[in-house]
């Protein structure tokens, strides 16, 4: 932006899987600086995906203090942090790490949840802390340490996640808060206390893992960090929340009726409540925004991502063609091809795949397969695959309470086709918003909500926004495509259900064997 900054901004501090982004947001005016710093996810064995806590900090000085820089005079009034769930770290007595950070993409507890499963113990823990038993999951994170790396077990003084290390790197202090407990499997929803059950099952005691405070709570920016991002000490730091939830606030998504879905290489489809709910099946998170908004949805594990492989397996001249965008290619071609591609379906589990399934051992497939079909067919039938999976999220939010329309987020609703494809695999109204900040966005506006600037979490939101922030696009859904779509999702219950007990069949040969 180029517009001389406003009087007072607050800075959402984003920090995420792959990139840590802080970006101050003028009060009441619209005014936005962004900056940004990336970081590689690593991958030390097969099924591990983890950061070097280091590299994140490092980003996060750096994103920091050139957004401070950016402000010029105007007053930072706080900042408020988002971040990834579902990450694990150890900590020594000095609070120095044991460990990398384990992501919410590691699926090295793969067995410790499937024995969660088979013991019926995960229905159990669901009900209790809102949290699906999954690898992602701290809980059996916890679990597999105690099988496979018990020095470690012994030798950590403290098991915190990213938000926890984000807040102990800004303000000296060691705390979690509301949010990001909720998700990690140990919190029991009914006291708001690490629940002696779960715990039991991690192996670890309470007083290894942070107390919990207020997603609103503020805590004194440390001198040696003001110091070096240029802020004044004491400046106040709002605990702030889980990404997903503070996606819900950042782009409209909080009214009854209203579901936000954001896609990615991963994706995720949520509605507000008012207090912790645990659907009978057992298929959707809850996760705390504050004490009196709860976040209920379910994630995807195969988003964007579905469609990189596409391109990549089918497409590989897109390398080298120079296309206009991602997936540009295999857009082109899936466009080609009639809703529904022409029998052909997908099942897209590239990856464990987590909502509505919860069941990471179930692998993808292309089913329906015949000579006529052509690359283009199966491109298209990822690309709806994918949509599909939303639909079964969105079919369980709808037991709960009727979605009307979806506010939707991510790069990939520029293209035309994920706009049309999604919008009549929901059958409701997409509401296009194109602020790619809407987490630090919702960051910010629980920031301002915290420090007593906004009296609801809709009027921080606006102050944050600005009075010129861009509408939703809205797409109707083809009603045409509406029924085709609705067919193919009455016959997937049967195929996911077939799929599962031809999976067990289909075992990797090992290189050199017989």
């Amino acid at each position: 932006m180029t517009a001389a900054p406003p009087g007072q901004v607050m800075i959402g501090l984003d920090v995420g899987t792959t990139g840590a982004k802080a970006v101050a947001f003028g009060v009441g005016s619209g005014w936005r600086q962004v900056a940004l710093r990336e970081y590689p996810l690593l991958q030390p064995a097969p099924g591990q995906e983890v950061q070097d806590p280091a590299v994140v900090l490092a980003a996060v000085d750096e994103a920091l203090a050139e957004c401070v820089a950016s402000v010029g005079s105007a007053r930072v009034r706080g900042i408020a942090v988002s971040s990834g769930m579902h990450a694990l770290m150890a900590l020594d007595g000095e609070m120095h790490p044991l460990t990398p950070l384990i992501t919410w993409a590691d699926s090295r507890a793969h067995e410790e949840a499937r024995a969660l499963r088979e013991s019926g113990q995960d229905s159990v823990l669901h009900a209790l802390t809102g949290a699906p038993v999954h690898p992602m999951t701290p809980l059996t994170k916890l679990i597999w340490f105690g099988h496979h790396d018990p020095e470690t077990m012994a030798a950590a003084r403290w098991w915190v996640g990213l938000k926890d290390y984000i807040l102990l790197w800004l303000t000296g202090g060691l705390v979690t808060e509301l949010s990001s407990a909720s998700g990690t499997g140990l919190l029991d929803l009914t006291s708001r206390s690490w629940s002696p059950l779960a715990l039991g099952l991690a192996g670890i005691a309470t007083e290894q893992l942070p107390p919990i405070v207020a997603t609103t709570a503020s805590l004194p920016l440390a001198a040696a960090i003001a110091a070096r991002v240029g802020l004044p000490a004491d400046t106040p730091v709002i605990a702030g929340a889980g990404d997903g939830p503070l996606g819900n606030l950042g782009t409209g998504a909080m009214d009854a009726g209203v579901a936000g879905l954001n896609l990615g290489t991963s994706g995720a489809l949520r509605m507000a409540v008012d207090t912790p709910y645990v659907d009978d099946e057992r298929t959707l998170f809850c996760y705390a925004l504050t004490e009196s908004v709860w976040i209920l949805g379910g994630a995807i594990s195969n988003g964007g991502v579905v469609m990189r492989w596409a391109e990549d397996a089918l497409v590989p001249e897109a390398k080298t063609a120079g296309t206009s965008g991602p997936d540009a290619a295999a857009l082109a071609l899936a466009a080609q091809i009639p809703a529904g591609s022409d029998g052909l379906m997908m099942l897209p589990y590239l990856l464990a795949e987590r909502a509505p399934l919860w069941n990471p051992d179930i692998p993808g497939a292309i089913l329906g397969l015949r000579r006529e079909h052509t690359r283009q067919h199966m491109v298209r039938a990822a690309l709806e695959g994918v949509c599909l999976q939303m639909r079964l999220v969105l079919d369980r939010l709808d037991d709960v309470d009727r979605v009307d329309s979806v506010r939707v987020t991510g790069g990939v609703f520029r293209a035309a086709l994920w706009r049309e494809v999604m919008a009549a695999m929901l059958a409701r109204p997409l509401h296009v918003v194109g602020n790619a900040e809407g987490t630090a966005l919702g960051a910010a506006a629980l920031g301002l909500f915290a420090l007593g600037d906004a009296p609801e979490l809709a009027d921080a939101a606006n102050q944050v926004a600005g009075p010129e922030a861009a509408p939703a696009v809205v797409v109707e859904p083809d009603q045409d495509l509406v029924a085709r779509y609705d067919l193919m999702r009455g016959s997937l219950p049967a195929l996911v259900a077939g799929l599962g007990e031809v999976a067990a069949l289909c075992v990797p040969t090992k290189a050199g064997a017989a």
